[in-house]
């Protein structure tokens, strides 16, 4: 994946177990709802409460029913096992967010997968054959790893950034389970054990060329602050994420250090 140099010359798929029935859900919460104080409580959990519960936060600009700027977190999740099951596991270790039974759906494992990939409602599997996006629109992603929770102060400066552009979105992958049983030395892909969550940064628009610029400068200007929050000594990203930013050289000349800076932020 990441366009990586190598030559594959047998590759072979193992199936695993599934559960019959999985649970999903999809919860909101807004500044004024407390979203700070629940993502900072996330930051501790999400990578340890339970191996078989993935809950991403996905955040985006949004408006109070006065329209006033305010920032929605939506908890994205999917469990391996029963909503009865799940709901014990979220009120024993996150009852800050207060998940509720109505919150939970209960599905097969191949129709969660067109949830979590947020294909309209009732679409069949067969849909994702077709190889096509349900995203139609010009963007910029950028990447980075985190390892100790951030503060609540960092989260606040994060918010008022993130309202300055109405096609900002922010994706919080949790780590742990699995990939913290492996150490960061054994294989190709070293951020594993160790890490808490990877954040993907994402500013979308429409309008091509027009508005490109401030586009670009408002998701940079956010990787700069996040500079002290995230990974460091190579400050990492995730190779899966193609960030031209990384490696570029300045002021148009050529250097082999600048230049080779990006196999260090993804290897």
């Amino acid at each position: 994946g990441g366009g990586n140099f190598g030559i594959i010359l047998a590759w072979k798929v193992r199936l695993v177990p599934v559960p019959e029935k999985v649970t999903v859900f999809t919860v909101g919460r807004t500044l004024e709802q407390g979203f700070t104080k629940i993502l900072h409580k996330w930051q501790h959990v999400a990578d340890r409460i339970d191996e078989d519960l993935f809950m991403r936060v996905i955040m985006q600009p949004s408006k109070t029913q006065k329209g006033n700027k305010t920032v929605l977190g939506l908890f994205n999740a999917l469990f391996l096992g029963h909503a009865n099951q799940l709901l014990k596991i979220m009120r024993r270790d996150f009852p800050e967010l207060g998940l509720e039974k109505s919150d939970l759906s209960e599905m097969s494992w191949i129709e969660s997968v067109l949830y979590i990939a947020q294909f309209p409602s009732g679409s069949k599997p067969e849909v994702l054959l077709e190889g096509k996006s349900l995203f139609k629109n010009y963007f910029k992603a950028k990447s980075d790893f985190v390892k100790e929770p951030i503060p609540e102060s960092g989260l606040e400066g994060i918010w008022k950034r993130q309202v300055e552009d109405e096609g900002a979105l922010m994706i919080w992958n949790p780590f742990g389970g699995m990939m913290s049983t492996i150490p960061e030395s054994h294989i190709p892909f070293p951020h594993r054990n160790g890490t808490k969550f990877m954040i993907q940064y994402v500013v979308t628009w429409q309008d091509g060329k027009s508005s490109e610029s401030r586009h670009m400068e408002w998701i940079r200007k956010l990787y700069n602050y996040m500079t002290p929050y995230v990974s460091m000594l190579p400050r990492q990203a995730y190779v899966n994420y193609r960030d031209l930013d990384l490696g570029m050289t300045r002021d148009g000349n050529t250097n082999f250090i600048q230049a080779s800076a990006w196999g260090y932020m993804y290897f």
